[in-house]
């Protein structure tokens, strides 16, 4: 499909499909008419000989200069150059192709006073495959995401560096052989390109996206670990969850409840008159309420990115009259806080989430807790299990509680002090991926705990639905009779968490 970016309606739905699939993006006409008409107004200001911020003026604790009417061609160029001073490990094609996306989106709303051919342009690198390399650091979520942004923005104009069909070569010749003309930057759009948040917002998006697939997969893992500990179903009662009314409760209780349904485990513990247990551990009895919270904080990160989705965070914003008047009014949408806030919200669930897994594992390998053998192997002592695969889980589960260390109250004056405070919005949300990375591997360490000590309860078998998840896990990874290394199951089982096979039963 092809995106029609208007500035004002872009979904999830539509982000992912151009970022993950490929797919194509081209700028609404209704768009391209609210952009001449913005631009217009800058066109009218810079004819006038007025002042305004960014456009005949320097930029941050520089914008007292005065510049002149000859210079301000150059000084949208100097401003690129000079702000492309990022460090680190090129954001990923994905990432890269969100950000283009959203920058686009952006400014198609037509609040930038930009002409319609630049993100037109940048659309045309998306369709051809041309991206930017862009490094990952040097953000820190006050004019946005200046240094990534003004990445962008070189190869935009020819210079910089890029990639096309999987070669690594300048910007401009990348440009070159994609049949794209770069653009020669008017007043103010070299400042439009750099002001905005959508770095942060890029990798919170897709972060977002995994997380949901994770707490899915999360639910499916917790149902087989309940039947594997011998739990019980009976705390997610939908007449508990009604009475303390969460919505992200009440789904994972449902999925759990739906799971297990038909599980002959379940059943011959309901039967059985030797087992001394009252109720489960947190771990199992709370897991709607753990894995319920993780979901309603997910819920509202995702309705903060979608109000960024479609805004202006540019600066200064151009605001049309009428046919021959408009304002150029400068303020801070540029500022990064309520993603940086968002990102932490998302890392806080994230470590959350894999705190309790983590425990469920610890559960299942503990001969003290399980009523099983000692870390889930047929023959303990000759061979030692699950052992170090719940240390790693462990390693991993603190690992993220560490990176779930909140960025958004931090700030480190930049400018001159112009800058004064500011978000880490990025670096909160360039954190997500390493902690996503951690998640699934403590899933999948879960996933196959829970289905080796279902074999060990054979020939009971659980859930109908359950099962399905143990098959597929089956289908990558065999019954440890003795010990092999692990190393490999845990990555293999990883591979369809992160592809959402598992999470997909549900759905």
């Amino acid at each position: 499909m092809s995106v029609l970016l208007t500035g004002n309606d872009l979904t999830f739905a539509q982000l992912y499909a151009v970022a993950l699939r490929g797919e194509s993006a081209g700028l609404a006409l209704s768009a391209v008419e609210r952009m001449n008409a913005s631009r217009a107004v800058v066109e009218r200001l810079v004819a006038s000989g007025a002042t305004a911020y960014g456009i005949n003026t320097g930029f941050g604790k520089l914008a007292t200069v005065r510049i002149s009417p000859e210079q301000v061609r150059q000084l949208q160029v100097n401003l690129v150059r000079s702000h492309a001073s990022g460090v680190g490990t090129p954001l990923s094609e994905a990432e890269t192709r969100a950000l283009m996306v959203l920058r686009a989106n952006a400014l198609a709303k037509g609040l930038s006073g930009i002409r319609p051919r630049v993100v037109e342009t940048l659309c045309q690198m998306l369709n051809a495959k041309v991206h930017p390399v862009i490094p990952s650091q040097g953000s820190v979520g006050a004019s946005g995401d200046l240094a990534p942004l003004a990445h962008l923005a070189h190869v935009i104009i020819g210079e910089g560096q890029a990639t096309f069909r999987s070669e690594s070569l300048t910007g401009g010749e990348a440009l070159k052989r994609a049949g794209i003309v770069p653009i020669e930057l008017e007043a103010k759009e070299g400042l439009s390109l750099l002001n905005g948040t959508q770095g942060m917002l890029a990798l919170l998006s897709l972060a977002l996206r995994e997380t949901d697939i994770l707490v899915d997969t999360a639910d499916v893992a917790a149902s087989l670990s309940l039947d594997a500990l011998r739990g019980s179903p009976g705390a997610f009662d939908a007449r508990i969850m009604h009475a303390r009314a969460y919505a992200g409760a009440a789904t994972t209780a449902k999925n759990l409840a739906h799971l297990n349904d038909g599980s002959q485990i379940r059943e011959s513990h309901r039967a059985a008159e030797k087992d001394p247990r009252v109720q489960d551990a947190y771990s199992l009895r709370c897991t709607p309420q753990v894995h319920g919270a993780v979901r309603d904080a997910l819920a509202q990160a995702r309705e903060i990115a979608a109000v960024e989705l479609n805004s202006a965070t540019d600066n200064p914003l151009v605001f049309v009259r009428d046919a021959t008047s408009g304002d150029i009014v400068s303020g801070g949408n540029f500022h990064g806080q309520p993603l940086a806030m968002a990102a932490d919200q998302v890392a806080i669930a994230i470590a959350a989430l894999g705190g309790i897994v983590e425990r469920r594992v610890e559960h299942m390998t503990n001969p003290l807790t399980s009523m099983l053998p000692a870390f889930l192997t047929p023959e303990p002592g000759l061979n030692s299990g699950f052992m170090i695969a719940q240390v790693t889980a462990a390693a991993l589960t603190s690992e993220n509680k560490a990176l779930a260390t909140p960025h958004s109250v931090d700030s480190i004056s930049t400018s001159g002090n112009q800058e004064d405070y500011v978000s880490m919005g990025m670096s909160g949300a360039r954190r997500l991926d390493g902690m996503l990375r951690n998640l699934r591997n403590t899933i999948a360490i879960e996933l196959l705990c829970a289905c080796q000590g279902i074999d060990l309860l054979a020939p009971l078998k659980t859930g109908k639905l359950a099962t399905k998840a143990y098959e597929i896990v089956r289908a990558q990874s065999r019954m440890l009779s003795v010990d092999r290394p692990l190393a490999a199951d845990i990555e293999a089982v990883s591979r369809l968490v992160a592809d959402g096979a598992v999470a997909a039963i549900l759905h």
